[in-house]
């Protein structure tokens, strides 16, 4: 710490430490009254004597909560918390303030850093600083995410004391009442849940809105399961296995498959965001050092082209860190965020806006329409057409905005780099000697002082400036050649100054890079599909568990089939829902229409399956073969998740890996090369010119 900070802070902690003992002899003087000490003596034994972290964190949800900032990331998290912890209120804020108060621990010193380390550098400062939220999101994430696992894991434990439980009562509700007494596990909460809706009144109805809040898919198979369990009987398989247990232990390996694609892909991704953000903390680093290595790398760090490299690479990294992002989850719908009255409703409501967005928004039945409602369904986003519009219209604003920011920095900077930039000669590979330094420093004071003279004037000539230069004692003994050379450089520098304002090239360019910008929610969109894709094949696998499990109790019939296959589909939750919606209208027609809605191989055979159980065969016979093939669709999923997981790596690792490639060939090799050949190359036309 420098002496002059220590100075003014040394006076601001003794000014602090004085209130402290001030307020400290105030309070005691209260404490020993003798109302104070009656009142004292009432409540003592009522209070807790040992510090208790529940309450803190109790305490710490009521003041997180108030704070505008930290206000907005309470609810997000609140609202995975509260599917998971169903309406355990006590829980779910103890949980939601440990995650933000561990957040908060990590980002003060982050921020305290940041601030050091780029030393008044604004851009890099705010550079860092937002990249420092999107790092608090992916932690907060994470922490849910970690929650969420751990409930995924007690549910094996669980299935498997519910087949010790059902062994011993032999009925559902029984056995899910004897699990659900287990106070340890986190996920009792559910199973006791469960065990309300199969003895209400109406079980079917508590059982849909179950549906509506379980934590995941197959919570939402056991409580359905047991449900079907409960009204029709359980019955033995033809080996004499009970089919309840049996369907039990079809989901406990769902689970498990399940559990393991997450450890992969948590170990794969692990430090990739990292890895892709990095670069922005290297930027200062990696210039500081190649100007002190090599001194006339300074014409590219200090000027327009290293400028523009820099914003190129923060562009980059935001690319490629919001990337690796949707590759970990999957291209899924951020479930965190509201949309019941997200910002972009917010904007809409007001009627300028709602305006203009419904004259941009493609007219419905239209092309444009129909494709961009297509792009909307298989990303699975939950934007309406008018919020993406918004979106795109914000995209494009804020492109236009930066581009012109940009601009206007670049200006600031070539102006900054003339007054700063001295001009002297000095070795290829290295800096100046100690009297090279000091005459730069005189000639650079006469040449700043003649562009602040002459700066006004445009009309400045050669002649005017060398008269002027005659009369300073510096050049009582200068050369021709040195006094040319000097006006030259103070006349060439007078133009660049008076040319530097934004130019109406400047703004097409930024009107050009705001077009580009409004595509960015569809590409965005487009990737979203991209990676929803690669999961089809393991949503069909999925589909064959549920017909597995479903096929051998009695009563079932296709309709119910499509129905349990629309709560549990994702990818192709839209037609599976058009067909179970015109079923009743004609179910071979229905599913004929299915067939042609989605194009996966798989599902296609699943269907063709559904059709032969409508009108001719039984469901048990239709998917005979999911029973005897088993083991082989098991083996097959796994491989599938490999597979997946591989392909997802492999495009993480690029999209992770380019920035740090960026800044380093673009932003150290290329320059060094480039800025030293045509060093070397000036340098040997001057020898070649004294030669002569």
């Amino acid at each position: 710490m420098s002496p002059e900070l220590l100075g003014k802070a040394i006076p601001i902690i003794l000014g602090a430490f004085a209130l402290l003992v001030v307020a400290y002899l105030i309070l005691n003087k209260f404490v020993n009254k003798k109302n104070t000490k009656f009142v004292a003596s009432l409540t003592d034994g009522t209070k807790i004597k040992k510090f208790n972290t529940e309450i803190m964190y109790q305490k710490i949800y009521i003041i997180l909560v108030k704070v505008p900032f930290l206000r907005r990331y309470v609810l997000k998290i609140r609202r995975r918390l509260e599917i998971i912890n169903l309406g355990d209120e006590y829980l779910t804020r103890k949980q939601a303030a440990q995650m933000i108060t561990r957040a908060i621990l990590v980002v003060i010193p982050l921020v305290i850093v940041i601030i050091l380390f780029t030393k008044g550098n604004t851009i890099l400062t705010a550079t860092l600083l937002l990249f420092l939220l999107f790092f608090v999101e992916t932690l907060l994430s994470g922490m849910v995410d970690k929650v969420d696992n751990k409930l995924l894991k007690e549910q094996i434990d669980m299935f498997a004391e519910m087949r010790h439980a059902y062994h011993e009562f032999n009925l559902v509700e029984e056995a899910v009442y004897e699990v659900a007494q287990n106070d340890e596990l986190e996920v009792s909460k559910q199973a006791n849940k469960i065990y309300e809706i199969l003895i209400a009144d109406d079980p079917e109805m508590e059982l849909e809105k179950y549906y509506d809040i379980a934590p995941n898919s197959y919570l939402k198979e056991f409580a359905g399961i047991s449900y079907l369990t409960k009204e029709f009987g359980d019955r033995k398989d033809k080996d004499g296995a009970s089919l309840y247990l049996k369907n039990l232990n079809n989901i406990t390996q769902e689970m498990q498959i399940e559990i393991l694609k997450r450890e992969k892909l948590d170990y794969v991704f692990q430090s990739l965001a990292m890895i892709a953000a990095l670069p922005i903390l290297f930027i200062e680093p990696v210039k500081n050092w190649s100007l002190s290595q090599f001194a006339f790398t300074s014409s590219f760090y200090d000027g327009k082209l290293g400028f523009v490299v820099q914003i190129l690479l923060i562009v980059v990294t935001f690319i490629c860190y919001i990337l690796v992002r949707k590759l970990k989850d999957n291209g899924s719908v951020d479930t965190q965020r509201d949309m019941q009255n997200p910002w972009e409703q917010k904007l809409y409501s007001k009627k300028i806006v709602k305006k203009f967005i419904d004259k941009i928004v493609p007219k419905k039945n239209s092309k444009e329409y129909r494709l961009k409602t297509k792009l909307m369904k298989e990303s699975a986003t939950k934007l309406k057409m008018e919020w993406l519009y918004i979106d795109r219209c914000m995209y494009a604003i804020v492109g236009f905005i930066i581009m012109m920011f940009v601009f206007f920095q670049l200006h600031n900077l070539t102006i900054d780099y003339i007054y700063t930039e001295a001009k002297a000669d000095f070795d290829l590979l290295g800096n100046m000697t100690e009297k090279q330094a000091k005459k730069a420093d005189e000639e650079l004071k006469l040449h700043n002082k003649y562009l602040n003279k002459y700066k006004p004037d445009k009309g400045t000539t050669t002649d005017m400036i060398q008269k002027d230069l005659l009369k300073e004692d510096y050049f009582s003994s200068a050369t021709d050649e040195e006094m040319e050379e000097f006006v030259k450089w103070i006349y060439d520098d007078l133009k660049t100054i008076q040319n530097e304002y934004i130019s109406a090239i400047e703004v097409l360019v930024s009107f050009g890079i705001g077009a580009i910008a409004y595509y960015g929610p569809i590409w965005l969109l487009m990737f979203q599909k991209i990676m929803r894709q690669m999961e089809m094949e393991n949503e069909v696998m999925q589909f064959q568990t549920i017909i597995l499990m479903l096929m051998k109790i009695e009563r079932v019939n296709v309709e119910m089939i499509l129905e349990w296959l629309e709560r549990y589909s994702n990818i192709f939750k839209e037609p599976i829902s058009k067909c179970v919606n015109n079923f009743e209208s004609g179910p071979w027609e229905s599913l004929e229409e299915l067939k042609n809605d989605v194009a996966f191989p798989q599902l296609i055979r699943i269907v063709e399956s559904l059709q032969s159980a409508v009108e001719k065969i039984p469901i048990r016979q239709a998917f005979d073969e999911l029973d005897t093939e088993r083991a082989y669709h098991q083996e097959k999923r796994k491989e599938s998740n490999e597979r997946l997981i591989s392909r997802k790596s492999m495009i993480g690792k690029i999209v992770g890996f380019g920035p740090m490639v960026l800044l380093f060939v673009g932003y150290l090799i290329i320059p060094l090369c480039a800025i030293g050949l045509l060093s070397m190359m000036d340098a040997f036309d001057k020898m070649t010119t004294m030669a002569m």
